[in-house]
């Protein structure tokens, strides 16, 4: 292994990017120690399998010599990340208090202060005030539940994992992870008398449920080695956790369990899923000990459960691609008797239910945008859809506790709008803004401006991108491009409003957002043809959409850059081998980049339960399906974009060894001399760096990257 031996880097600036030039850095190349591996036939050679020795001290020598290595390229963009970074960090109200929501006698707010990183979370009688949303400026009676700031003291990693009041409002559960492996410790505080009880359940899952009685916590327990959810447990307070009563166990492999519990309060609901199945069983929330209820076996389909007044109600997709409701009673929850209240639609995705005694409201998805329709219980015709004027957005129900209440609070962002809550009385329709995020640096909403293209990719299907530019900025092809994506599990990419990119916009870049398959922006089809043997199309897309961009005049093709994260990191390393000469720099944030040999583990995350999602590689059709796509299984000797890959040596759900093995190759295989460099973050985990501001750090230096690539430092004046 070489390590990097001279400090000074002279970059020049050409239409294929950055290059070093003059004196140069020599990057650290890990040893090759070839492992073969032979299946179906097929012999893979892996130089760099050795790198998963999370404990050969070689393997940190090597993480720690690229993180030298990064620290000393990226350097002549040191001041321009310093900027960026102040940039952001002046466009955010460094003291703000969160919207509160009541919750029986209480209304519960968070609160962050000015060099702060952390939330500090409280509540007030509500009684105090009779405004709700002027709870936190109430001049007493705020009680400080947890101080964040305080726990996190002397922790290099911080997460507040899960957090959970008991019914009569005394005891708060509160979950802690301080390595970023998201093993949590539970540990209980009573909000009368400030004490924390000596109670402690360590090294759990984030899932936690208060039965009725005030003194049972259900909770999950993981896998050690897999992490996955697989046992619910029950803890009475002031009963040792070791002798905590196992509640259910989930043996299949393929599934993950969680807990929680209904609108209604009366029933404890434990669900068991993975990809393409659910099943539910419930507990009488008033009863720890009863037997659990059994909603429907698993049987070829999706459903989730909620219970209201005297019904179970079921979002399934048994019959209905894009999922459909229905009602049964208890204690007669067999699936024949179960009957439909909302029908199925081809072209509008169900998400989820929020129920109240006047109305059902429902989250949607059409046309790539998430909207609210509303409807009374009395008459589902007299119907009313919340109406936005933005041509791209996402608005959704949140913080609705109370079902007996008449108002309904929702969010509502655009890539122009900032976070915005808002409350609409269900009864007369009146709306009104409870609170917009504040947002400085002179940022003026109307001086950019957010629009809808739709790419036509190579197979015809038309793929939406969401597109956000300054007003000013001319679309004749002379922009750069700053394209993200992710297209995975059928999780959406909404266009949210980033008060971190307008450090991009500002610098003339235009902004958008690939709605590509594997998502389920255009609804559960939309995922369906973008897993498994279809899983081509997610990347195919991306640079179809790329493409549609500079046909039409939105970027300059000498300079666009994309980003993703995860499943997203994926989707980075795949158009890099399909198209390596498209993108002038791409970011990856932790990649899952080793598809076919973490799923041939089944030892470690990522595995079993994601069958359904990337194929079983042991089934040989889809192994060569998988192969032909994996990043690093498909790395050749061509010139690569400009790269930043980071990454967490505590990584929970892509192992730091990915995006390592990944690097290792690139830089025996790469022919050009664009710069490549990889940052493992030795304390962090899948999330990055915790906390606002070093998060934020993380950002702006992915930021400068690309600004600096552009060569626009400067914002446009």
């Amino acid at each position: 292994m070489r390590f990097p031996t001279v400090a000074l880097v002279v970059f020049t600036f050409a239409t294929t990017g950055c290059t070093l030039s003059g004196v140069r850095l020599t990057p650290p190349v890990a040893a090759a120690k070839p492992k073969s591996m032979t299946m179906h036939g097929d012999t893979r050679i892996d130089d760099y399998y050795w790198l998963k020795e999370r404990q050969n001290p070689e393997v940190i020598a090597y993480l720690e010599a690229e993180n030298r290595y990064a620290s000393a390229a990226l350097a002549p963009m040191k001041s321009l990340k310093e900027r960026v970074y102040d940039e952001i960090v002046g466009r955010i109200a460094e003291d703000d208090t969160s919207v509160p929501v009541r919750d029986g006698d209480w209304v519960y707010y968070s609160r962050e202060e000015k060099g702060k990183s952390y939330e500090v979370l409280c509540r007030r009688p509500a009684a105090s005030v009779t405004d709700i949303a002027r709870a936190a400026e109430a001049a007493s009676g705020e009680q400080v539940m947890l101080d964040l700031n305080k726990l996190a003291a002397g922790h290099s990693f911080f997460s507040l994992s899960a957090r959970s009041v008991s019914p009569n409002g005394k005891i708060l559960a509160y979950a802690i992870d301080t390595v970023g492996r998201r093993f949590v410790t539970i540990r209980f505080k009573n909000l009368d008398t400030g004490r924390v009880l000596t109670d402690t359940i360590a090294d759990v899952g984030a899932n936690l449920t208060w039965a009725r009685d005030n003194k049972t916590l259900y909770y999950t327990k993981k896998d050690r080695e897999t992490l996955r959810a697989y046992q619910v447990f029950r803890h009475v307070l002031g009963a040792d956790s070791g002798q905590d009563e196992l509640v259910y166990e989930e043996t299949d492999t393929t599934f993950s369990v969680g807990v929680g519990r209904s609108t209604s309060d009366r029933f404890i609901i434990i669900e068991s899923d993975q990809t393409l199945e659910t099943e539910v069983r419930v507990i009488d929330a008033d009863d720890p000990s009863a037997t659990l209820q059994l909603i429907a076996p698993r049987a070829g389909h999706l459903y989730s459960v909620d219970h209201f007044r005297d019904h179970f109600y079921i979002v399934t997709n048994w019959d209905a691609v894009n999922f459909r409701l229905m009602r049964v009673a208890p204690g007669a929850t067999d699936r024949r008797r179960w009957n439909e209240v909302i029908a199925h639609r081809d072209d509008v995705l169900l998400q989820r239910i929020t129920m109240f005694d006047s109305h059902l409201v429902v989250s949607e998805r059409h046309n790539a945008l998430r909207g609210i329709r509303m409807l009374p219980w009395s008459d589902f015709n007299d119907q009313a859809e919340l109406g936005f004027s933005d041509e791209v957005y996402v608005a959704f129900p949140t913080g609705n506790p109370d079902p007996t209440s008449t108002t309904l609070r929702y969010f509502y962002s655009s890539p122009t709008t900032p976070s915005s809550t808002y409350e609409t009385n269900l009864l007369d329709g009146s709306i009104r803004l409870l609170k917009t995020d504040a947002i400085g640096g002179g940022f003026e909403s109307g001086n950019y401006v957010a629009t809808r293209e739709w790419a036509t990719a190579r197979d015809g299907t038309r793929v939406p991108i969401s597109v956000v530019r300054r007003r000013d900025v001319p679309i004749d092809g002379t922009a750069p491009l700053y394209i993200d994506g992710y297209g995975s599990y059928g999780a959406a990419s909404d266009p949210w409003f980033s008060a971190s990119k307008i450090s991009l916009l500002d610098r003339g870049f235009v902004c958008a957002i690939a709605h590509v398959r594997g998502g389920s922006e255009m609804g559960r089809q939309w995922y369906e043809s973008g897993k498994l043997v279809h899983k081509m199309n997610t990347f195919t897309d991306f640079i179809d959409c790329t493409k549609h961009l500079v046909a039409n005049n939105y970027a300059d093709a000498d300079h666009l850059y994309a980003a993703g994260g995860s499943a997203g990191g994926l989707l980075m390393g795949a158009i890099m081998n399909l198209d390596p000469d498209l993108y002038n720099g791409i970011a990856a944030a932790v990649p899952f980049v080793d598809v076919v040999t973490t799923m041939l583990d089944e030892t470690i995350p990522l595995t079993t339960f994601e069958y359904d999602e990337w194929g079983n590689p042991n089934d040989e059709s889809y192994y060569h399906v998988m192969k032909a796509y994996s990043p690093y299984d498909n790395v050749r000797e061509v010139e690569y974009p400009n790269l930043l890959i980071t990454t967490g040596l505590h990584d929970s759900q892509v192992q730091y060894w990915e995006p390592a093995k990944w690097m290792a190759k690139l830089r025996t295989m790469n022919v050009g001399d664009n710069l490549m460099v990889m940052l493992t973050n030795m304390t962090a985990g899948h999330g990055g760096a915790s906390g606002r501001y070093e998060a934020i750090k993380e950002t702006a230096r992915e930021f400068a990257f690309f600004a600096w690539l552009a060569g626009r430092p400067d914002p446009v004046k």
